[in-house]
C-alpha cells in the first residue's frame, strides 16, 4: 500500500458531503467551530473564505478547491463589506425541499458547495499537523484536473436528491480529499515534511518501500542503495524532505499501526509486535511504552473504555447536521 492510502486506511476517514449552496447580491456567513477537516469546493461565481480572526481573506474563482483544517470558526462571503450573518440560522431558513439552500438576489451569482472529514482514529494528527489552516488549489492550474472532473459530479449529486446520494456524496468526499492532497503536494510551492516527501522521485520511493513492508529489519543503506543514492547523501535529503532521519520514521510509522491495532483489533500482542517487525511481544512492549509512557495492554484497555464513552454519549455525525455547514 502507498504511504497515503497507509495513513488514509489507518485514519478510518468518514466523510459527509453537504448541501449546496447558490446565493446571489452581498452577503457574508460565519461559521462555528469544526472537527477536523472542512473541504468545499466552487461550482459558479467568485467567493471569499477566511478563518474567523486567523487569516486573510482568500478569493475563491470557479472550479477552486479548499481545506480548512485548524477546527476554528471560519467565514464565506460574496462581499466583504456586508453583514455576517449565522450560517447555521441562514442554512436552517433557506433549505429548499430539493436540499439546495437558496440564499438572496441580485449580483453576483455564486454556487458552491462542501462537507467535512472526521478520522474515527484518534492520530488524526498524523495528516492534519502536515497541512496549513487553509488549503487552496485553484482550478485552474495543471495539478487540478482530476478535482474539476470531481466538481461537475458533486455539481450533480447536490443539485436535486437522488436515489443513493448519500453513498454517492461520501465516495466522491473521498475522491477529492485525494486528489487536493495530491495536487497540494505536487504544487510548485511543496508543502514541508512528510507530505511534499511524497512527491520527491527519490525520498517518495522510499516512503513507499518502508510502508510495503514496514515488517522489515530496514536499515538506512537498504533504503538508501533501492532508491540509487548513497548512505550520507539519502539520510540527509530523507530528513531534510520528511523531518525525521529513516529509522526514526519506521520506528514511527511501527507505533501508529501499533497504536491503531491495539484499539480495533482483538488480536494478541504478540501477532501485533510480529506484524510490525518486532521479534518478541517483550522488544514490543518495551519500545511501546518508551514512546507512550504506558503499556500496550494498558494502551488498549483505555481505549476501550474511551470507545464505550463515545458510544454512549457522542452521537454520529448526520446528513441533517453536515447540512447546515459549508
Amino acid at each position: 500500500m502507498d504511504p497515503l492510502s497507509d495513513v488514509f486506511s489507518l485514519l478510518n476517514v468518514r466523510a459527509v458531503l453537504s448541501a449546496r449552496l447558490e446565493a446571489a447580491g452581498p452577503w457574508a456567513m460565519w461559521f462555528p467551530p469544526y472537527q477536523h477537516i472542512k473541504f468545499g469546493g466552487v461550482i459558479e461565481g467568485p467567493r471569499w473564505v477566511w478563518i474567523d480572526g486567523v487569516t486573510e481573506p482568500i478569493q475563491l474563482e470557479e472550479g477552486d478547491f479548499y481545506l480548512l483544517t485548524d477546527g476554528q470558526p471560519y467565514c464565506f462571503a460574496s462581499d466583504l463589506g456586508a453583514e455576517l450573518l449565522d450560517g447555521h440560522t441562514v442554512f436552517a431558513k433557506h433549505q429548499c425541499d430539493d436540499g439546495v439552500v437558496r440564499y438572496g438576489r441580485g449580483s453576483p451569482r455564486t454556487v458552491g458547495t462542501g462537507g467535512r472529514f472526521v478520522f474515527e482514529s484518534d492520530q488524526h494528527n498524523l495528516l492534519l499537523d502536515l497541512l496549513p489552516p487553509i488549503v487552496h488549489i485553484k482550478g485552474n492550474s495543471p495539478v487540478a484536473h482530476p478535482l474539476r472532473a470531481a466538481l461537475d459530479l458533486i455539481s450533480f449529486e447536490t443539485a436535486a436528491r437522488r436515489p443513493g446520494t448519500s453513498a454517492m456524496a461520501g465516495s466522491l468526499a473521498n475522491i477529492v480529499l485525494i486528489n487536493i492532497l495530491r495536487a497540494y503536494s505536487s504544487s510548485e510551492a511543496r508543502p514541508d515534511g512528510w507530505l511534499g516527501a511524497l512527491s520527491d522521485p527519490k525520498i517518495g520511493r522510499a516512503l513507499e518501500a518502508i510502508h510495503s513492508d514496514i515488517a522489515r529489519r530496514w536499515r538506512v543503506e537498504d533504503l538508501a542503495s533501492y532508491v540509487g543514492m548513497s548512505r550520507t547523501t539519502f539520510a540527509e535529503r530523507f530528513r531534510e524532505r520528511v523531518g525525521t532521519p529513516p529509522l526514526e520514521y519506521v520506528t514511527n510509522w511501527r507505533m501508529a499501526v501499533a497504536r491503531n491495532a491495539l484499539a480495533s483489533e482483538q488480536c494478541p500482542l504478540a501477532t501485533i509486535a510480529s506484524r510490525i517487525g518486532y521479534e518478541s511481544e517483550t522488544a514490543f512492549g518495551l519500545a511501546f511504552k518508551k514512546r507512550f509512557g504506558e503499556s500496550p495492554g494498558r494502551y488498549r484497555a483505555s481505549q476501550r473504555h474511551e470507545f464505550r464513552h463515545r458510544q454512549g454519549d457522542v452521537p454520529e455525525v448526520t446528513m441533517r447536521e453536515a447540512q447546515s455547514e459549508m
